[in-house]
């Protein structure tokens, strides 16, 4: 298969093509998410300066949870707050491996962004990762950052595992009853457990570096002894979209997960929640990290700040 790929994506490509392959899934956990880790420092390099970052503490059931908070200039919180929550296959990352995007995405914005590192998987599956985002939500709202900040005032936003879980905070808060935040707006989601779309079949090899075998993985970390069909907030896409605020979606064209978007757009246009949906072409799964070396990627963050300015009155 020829690769229709983005010009200014070929030689990231072709140097990722030629380091050694890492399959974490034959490492000892521990191991796994250092190099996972390590392999996400150089995407950090060149991110912008901010004019304050500061580590924070979010309470929660299960204990303290390491946090950071940026801001692209003073006062950037009356502009808002995005609560950013990495992706990593819920099974990796931090507050770290997704600084560069972060602080992209708060330069972009003019808004303070929070992220936080959530309990990962296996250890921690489904619901623990969900609960940790609730409980920065519920952190701010109360005035964790030294003022308390309304929920409209507040936007999601998350990558892959991250997508699934910021697009499951907005339904947990609509079955509890609760005010929902602004917006949110989701990169190349994993929303529900289908391995036989189109994009899977076409693009799954692993020869774009996310394959089918290792998003499997993924999942039974995530969804730990539940069921591949259960409905529980796991599987946003199985859920009913009624209520749910204004949406930004973007998708990679190179990306097994492609059709996670586009059937989740399908169904909100179904629903009728109001959402943009932007197909970046010619990039792979997690591109987001590379606007160092990459206009698309630096595009698709700036698309979704202005969608979150715009919703947020700004």
């Amino acid at each position: 298969m020829t690769l229709p790929l983005d010009p200014d994506f070929r030689p990231i490509y072709e140097r990722m093509r030629a380091a050694p392959a890492v399959d974490y899934r034959t490492m000892a956990m521990g191991e796994a998410r250092q190099t996972f880790e390590e392999l996400a420092k150089p995407w950090n390099a060149g991110a912008p300066e901010l004019a304050a970052v500061r580590e924070l503490t979010v309470p929660t059931a299960a204990g303290g949870m390491r946090a950071r908070l940026y801001e692209p200039q003073a006062d950037a919180l009356t502009n808002g707050l995005v609560v950013f929550v990495h992706g990593g296959g819920w099974t990796f990352g931090s507050i770290d491996t997704h600084d560069g995007t972060v602080r992209n995405l708060a330069k972009a914005s003019g808004c303070a962004v929070l992220s936080m590192d959530y309990r990962l998987a296996p250890e921690h599956p489904f619901p623990a990762p969900l609960n940790d985002v609730l409980a920065t939500l519920a952190f701010a709202a109360d005035g964790g950052l030294g003022q308390p900040v309304d929920m409209a005032r507040i936007a999601l936003a998350g990558d892959s595992a991250g997508a699934n879980l910021a697009l499951a905070a907005l339904l947990a808060r609509r079955d509890k009853g609760q005010a929902l935040p602004a917006t949110a707006a989701l990169f190349y989601g994993c929303y529900a457990p289908i391995f036989d779309t189109a994009s899977h079949e076409r693009l799954g090899d692993g020869s774009l570096f996310l394959g089918t075998a290792i998003m499997q993985w993924y999942w039974g970390n995530f969804l730990g002894t539940l069921p591949a069909d259960t409905t529980e907030l796991a599987v946003p896409l199985r859920a009913e979209l009624d209520g749910l605020p204004p949406l930004y979606l973007n998708a990679a064209g190179l990306d097994p997960l492609l059709d996670d978007t586009l059937l989740l757009a399908d169904k909100l246009a179904h629903t009728g929640i109001a959402f943009r949906l932007d197909v970046t072409p010619g990039v792979v799964h997690g591109f987001l990290r590379m606007t160092r070396e990459l206009p698309a990627a630096r595009a698709a963050i700036a698309a979704g700040a202005a969608h979150i300015r715009e919703v947020l009155g700004r």
